[in-house]
This record gives structure tokens, sequence and C-alpha cells, in this order.
């Protein structure tokens, strides 16, 4: 490539770098993105080929492309999907948070306590269920639980598998307890601990769109432009 055709290409394309290094970058590392979710552990609340929105400035500010924090105005609450950072090998993680500092957290056959209160569990809407294989609906069950108030739907085998005991366990100061809607296909907090605040970079806020890849790989517009709760 000469030195004129480097020039040229240079003139028509350094807006367009200016605005990917100093604009988008910064904006999706510090304000928001939006990700892709790869697996089912948030079933039946996330599905596989969802894209969700992510407030990163929902708790605070940080130095765009670091986590180096530079104000704090709010800590994640009971029952927020957050995007964090699994502590053993930095996956980056799409997580309910049940457990917040100073609480102690236990499960026993896939019955949550919360400081020694048991998290109760009622029927799920149907509704919750619209995108759902039948072979899921046959072999889970499915609840809403009310986590002090604020209820979210989760899904479970009848059958207790090895991740439905845990604990008690006690958190510390900024430390938080995650886990999965799917309740016993999850990788959470009961396998790799509490995650620091530190480590808790938003909170998903809604589905700007979604696509059935595992199975017809159309979209599921029903899912399009919704919240997440």
């Amino acid at each position: 490539m000469t030195k004129k055709t480097a020039m040229k290409y240079w003139k028509e394309w350094r807006l367009t770098l200016f605005l990917i290094v100093f604009v988008i970058l910064p904006v999706k590392s510090s304000l928001a993105d939006f990700n892709w979710v790869p697996t089912g552990s948030m079933k039946p609340t996330i599905l596989e080929g969802d894209f969700v929105f992510v407030n990163k400035a929902a708790y605070g500010l940080r130095l765009p492309l670091t986590r180096v924090r530079l104000a704090r105005w709010a800590n994640p609450e009971r029952g927020d999907i957050v995007i964090c950072f699994s502590p053993d090998d930095g996956t980056r993680l799409i997580k309910r948070v049940v457990g917040l500092p100073g609480d102690r957290v236990e499960l026993f056959d896939n019955q949550l306590f919360i400081n020694g209160r048991a998290m109760a569990q009622s029927e799920m809407a149907t509704g919750d269920m619209t995108y759902l294989t039948d072979r899921l609906k046959r072999e889970y069950r499915f609840a809403t639980e009310d986590l002090m108030g604020v209820s979210h739907s989760m899904m479970v085998r009848p059958r207790t598998g090895r991740q439905s005991r845990f604990g008690p366990v006690s958190l510390a100061k900024d430390q938080y307890f995650v886990m999965g809607d799917n309740r016993d296909n999850s990788r959470d907090s009961r396998i790799f601990g509490t995650v620091e605040r530190s480590a808790i970079v938003g909170k998903a806020v809604g589905v700007t769109g979604s696509f059935d890849f595992k199975g017809s790989f159309l979209p599921r517009l029903g899912r399009f432009f919704t919240g997440l709760k």
C-alpha cells in the first residue's frame, strides 16, 4: 500500500475510527451495553439467544475500559439481575442477586432461606413458559419465588440434585450471593462463592431481541423490547 493510498483511507475512515475509539467503546464500557446470552442458566426469565440491555451506570460510574470506579450512587438490591465476573476464573456472567451483605443464606431441597426465613414459592404464570420446550415443561417444576417483596420466575427439577442444598453461609461487607433462576443448571455462588461488589458491573433491565438459535432460528417476536424482573 502506497503512502497516498494510506492517506486516502485515513481521510475516509478517521471519523469512524474516532467515533469507535472515543465514543462507542467508552459508552459500552461505562454506561450501557448489549449482552448476548448463550446459556439457559437464567431460564425461564432469560432464554438462550436473548439480547439483554445492560445499564452499566445503574450502581455507579467506572473509568472507561477499566474496573476503576469513579463514583458509586447505589448498590445491587435483592432480586436484581446483574452482570458480574466469576471470582474463580473471571468469566462474565448474568445472575440474580439473592443475598446481600450481612445476610445468612441457605438452600435446603431447593427451598431458599434468607436469615432463617423461607422465601415463599407459588404457582408461576403460564405466560412465562411461552417459549419453553414441551420437554422442559414436563421435566421441571416452575414457580414464582418471592424474595422479600421481589417476585421472579424460577425452575427446578422435581427430584432434588447436588445443587439443591447449600450453606448456610454468612455474607460479609460488599459480598453478594448470586444464583441462576434455573436452579439445577446454573454455575453460581453455590459453586464459586460470593461475588464482591467490585465484580458487579451493571444491571440487566430488558430484552431488546431474541432468536431461537437452538431450534427454529426464528426471532421470538414476543420477547422483543420487554422488561426483566
